[in-house]
């Protein structure tokens, strides 16, 4: 799930492979092409620090999407926040920070991805009792269990960083310092551990937030477009989320998985190539996925007006917003 930046691929390297596979053509595409997680940062720090702002000016932060989104929102920023360290490792080939920022890192870089695919999957969950069972879910949707909820994600994301934490080691190639996993540790049983954490990206991060999106957006849509009231902008809101979903976060699960043990060496190049295409896909979304449940609602847009004119008067004149005088936003609004 982390780039391979050195020349030379050792992950897969068995008594079958003759020498190292050279990798410097798939490695050379992930160093360009990290350029973006610069843009990918900047671009998140002020859409994550607009979202904060305008909950903590006009919002309850005790209400239960609120609670999800500043979770969402801690996630995205953790998560990106490593990605400036990752594009300078990946264009230089040479890890400049040294043992203990290696583990750092990459245990935030964990840490983020996995908490920002439970919260994107609360939320969606969320929306669903909210839309589908708007009456029954009104009692279930506290504001203890959303604490709960959100302390539970931030365990199990910190538990899964446990792998990156011990295997994550600098050692010194060709002249160049890398950060990568080693499979020399005493008193761990390396092969336990990286099967373990095989298992947890699966079942954990892949299976079971796959199951339980595209199921609750299912019944969404089935419901909406069934109700009384059909809230279309709503429909065209879900399934562009569902679309992007698919697009950005499945290639990239299905080439890790395919990535994972033994490979011949064309076949690490080939998969090599396609990992850094689809990882920055999925980079992508969890850059933009905090927009999809705040800046899509009305609300939140007239909101976001206001905060602009208050910091800058002079707008005012170009800048019409009438939140006060607004009625509350439709029932199947994604976000309320």
């Amino acid at each position: 799930m982390t780039p391979t930046t050195s020349g030379y691929s050792s992950k897969n390297t068995t008594d079958k492979e003759v020498g190292p596979c050279n990798r410097e053509g798939d490695n050379s595409v992930g160093a360009h092409l990290s350029v973006l997680y610069y843009f990918m940062f900047v671009f998140s720090a002020v859409i994550n620090v607009l979202v904060l702002a305008i909950l903590r000016r006009f919002e309850k932060l005790s209400t239960v999407v609120n609670i999800l989104l500043v979770n969402l929102v801690v996630s995205s920023m953790i998560f990106m926040s490593s990605l400036p360290f990752v594009a300078v490792y990946m264009q230089l080939s040479n890890w400049i920070f040294g043992l203990v920022m290696c583990k750092i890192v990459f245990s935030v870089y964990f840490l983020g991805f996995y908490s920002s695919v439970f919260f994107l999957t609360m939320l969606t969950i969320d929306r669903y009792f909210a839309i589908v069972h708007l009456m029954s879910a009104r009692h279930g949707r506290s504001r203890c269990y959303a604490i709960i909820s959100c302390t539970v994600v931030w365990l199990i994301s910190g538990l899964a960083c446990i792998k990156p934490m011990l295997l994550r080691n600098t050692y010194k190639h060709f002249g160049h310092m890398y950060c990568e996993n080693t499979e020399n540790l005493t008193n761990v049983n390396v092969k336990m551990l990286q099967k373990y954490g095989f298992y947890v990206q699966v079942f954990v991060f892949l299976i079971l937030p796959l199951a339980v999106i595209c199921f609750c957006y299912v019944r969404i849509i089935i419901t909406i477009r069934s109700s009384r009231v059909a809230n279309f902008k709503a429909v065209r809101v879900i399934s562009v989320i569902v679309v992007l979903f698919f697009i950005c976060w499945i290639p990239f699960n299905i080439v890790e998985l395919l990535h994972d043990g033994y490979k011949p060496c064309w076949e690490q190049k080939r998969l090599g190539y396609a990992l850094q295409i689809t990882r920055n896909m999925a980079y992508f979304y969890f850059c933009i996925s905090p927009i999809f449940y705040t800046f899509v609602g009305e609300t939140f847009q007239d909101q976001f007006k206001k905060l602009l004119v208050k910091c800058f008067p002079c707008l005012r004149k170009y800048i019409s917003h009438n939140l006060d005088n607004k009625t509350a936003e439709p029932e199947l609004s994604l976000r309320r």
